[in-house]
């Protein structure tokens, strides 16, 4: 087949390299012009880095280089991804620079018409593909609130911008920095900007629970997060396994008493208390809608006075103060100096280059995508997704979409029926909505669950790994080497059937 893929990230990559492998011809297309997706030079904010160890985040078949550190920057990961790119010979399918307008289904709706636009160059003319894999990201899109006032900001030489878009902390020297949001893109924009900042206001409508790298300054979270164990101690919609049950069952206290421990130390070695910043609930609400680690520096300029935090509040409207300076006043009755106002507020689920039409064939009532697996749409042929799932091992995730994507095409998955397919995505879908009470990114968040939701690809795949490696991840942190050969064993099924 004559394939698009839309992106140029993990995802993006992984399906280019997988699908080539399966004997398809292969174009992906990504506007940037570098790859990386969210760590392209185009986006990436400095003060970035992975919220996973290098040896968790990287490709089954590249282990990230022995020098970077535990935790690559964002710099780091895009120049791996190139390394990808040179390795497995991706170069001549890349359309770098490249921005898909318009996709759209041929009139007999059997396959699709691509058009694009080269940057500084004119629309090309559409050109046609037999499937399409899209694969532009969950974290593309930021949003930027309508504040009100914005204007008024704007006239008294204030500026608004999302995290991405800050390119380099020169841009808030001497300014007084407004960051919105308490995620991972606020928090680490806020202690990048604030010491060079005239001053840092962070404004947070609710506080996340976070969890520091290092446990009791010893602990690697990867031990507690990035194995089956620590997947296991938040509740799954289906409990798989024996252990889980146990867990979730007549260990429960245990279990309780286990994430109560870890919520007591992290509140005790961020000083949340002395702070004021202990969010509201419980610490295995860290579990919700995302997991996020404490960002380096931040707490300690918190209780240094570099950084202050407004919880439990929000921008009610911008305006400006007695000498025409950009203000924001917060719900809460607070007015600080906004000169630079940056946004870690989300991102938009959705398909830009997709209509109105295809978009709504794409999703419920309610906004949320329905994807089986997170990859196969029901109403729309041809088309399947790359990267639509929030995971904590996001590459290998990407990787095993890519895989399933590969024998989805070649007719070698035994799926249930389409009304089966369907019943499932619903209910998957409600009870994302009800875990993360509304929080779920429109269908997308599997978060902390994401090793459950390659086992279901794998299941599907018919390809198990041995007993002994399923056994040490319930201890030790996944290592994706371990999934090496899984394209190749169904790379080698689909060959053995032609």
């Amino acid at each position: 087949m004559k394939i698009a893929v839309v992106g140029a990230g993990f995802a993006g990559l992984a399906s280019a390299k997988t699908l080539r492998e399966f004997g398809h011809e292969v174009a992906v297309f990504e506007k940037a012009p570098d790859v990386g997706g969210v760590w392209s030079s185009t986006r990436r904010y400095q003060g970035l880095y992975t919220q996973n160890n290098k040896d968790s985040y990287s490709f089954t078949d590249l282990p990230m280089p022995k020098h970077f550190p535990e935790w690559p920057s964002g710099e780091q990961v895009q120049a791996y991804l190139e390394q990808y790119v040179e390795v497995n010979a991706l170069a001549d399918s890349l359309r770098l620079s490249t921005e898909v307008v318009r996709a759209e289904l041929t009139e007999a709706e059997d396959g699709w018409l691509v058009t694009a636009r080269r940057s500084g160059e004119a629309v090309r003319d559409p050109e046609r593909f037999d499937h399409l894999v899209v694969a532009n990201g969950i974290f593309s899109d930021p949003v930027i609130p309508p504040f009100e006032g914005m204007a008024t900001l704007l006239r008294a030489g204030g500026k608004v911008v999302a995290s991405g878009q800050l390119g380099s902390v020169e841009d808030a020297r001497g300014k007084h920095v407004v960051v919105v949001g308490y995620g991972k893109s606020a928090c680490d924009v806020a202690a990048e900007v604030a010491p060079v900042a005239a001053s840092t206001s962070v404004v947070a409508r609710q506080l996340l629970w976070k969890l520091p790298k290092k446990l009791g300054k010893a602990l690697n979270y990867k031990y507690l997060l990035l194995t089956r164990l620590g997947e296991a101690l938040f509740r799954y919609q289906t409990l798989d396994s024996s252990a889980e049950r146990f867990l979730h069952g007549p260990g429960d206290p245990v279990r309780r008493s286990m994430v109560s421990s870890v919520g007591a130390v992290s509140r005790k070695q961020l000083r949340l208390d002395d702070l004021g910043l202990v969010p509201r609930g419980e610490f295995s609400d860290i579990a919700r809608s995302t997991v996020s680690l404490a960002t380096d520096g931040f707490y300690e300029q918190v209780a240094d006075g570099a950084i202050t935090v407004h919880r439990d509040t929000e921008i009610e409207r911008f305006a400006t103060d007695d000498d025409g300076a950009p203000v924001a006043v917060l719900s809460d009755g607070d007015t600080v100096r906004a000169d630079l106002v940056v946004c870690g507020t989300g991102f938009h689920q959705r398909v830009p280059f997709l209509d109105a039409d295809l978009t709504a064939r794409l999703l419920d009532e309610r906004g949320n995508f329905q994807l089986y697996r997170q990859v196969l749409p029901h109403d729309v042929p041809h088309l399947t997704f790359a990267g639509y799932n929030s995971s904590l091992f996001s590459p290998l995730s990407a990787e095993m979409a890519a895989v399933w994507t590969a024998a989805y095409l070649a007719g070698a998955l035994d799926l249930p029926p389409d009304e089966v397919r369907r019943e499932h995505v619903a209910d998957r879908v409600d009870w994302m909505e009800k875990r993360t009470e509304g929080r779920h990114a429109r269908g997308t968040n599997v978060i902390p669950f994401s090793l459950h939701q390659i086992d279901e690809m794998m299941r599907d795949l018919d390809v198990a790994l041995p007993r002994r490696t399923q056994v040490a991840q319930w201890l030790l942190p996944v290592d994706p080497a371990a999934y090496r050969r899984v394209s190749t064993t169904v790379r080698d099924r689909v060959a053995a059937t032609v």
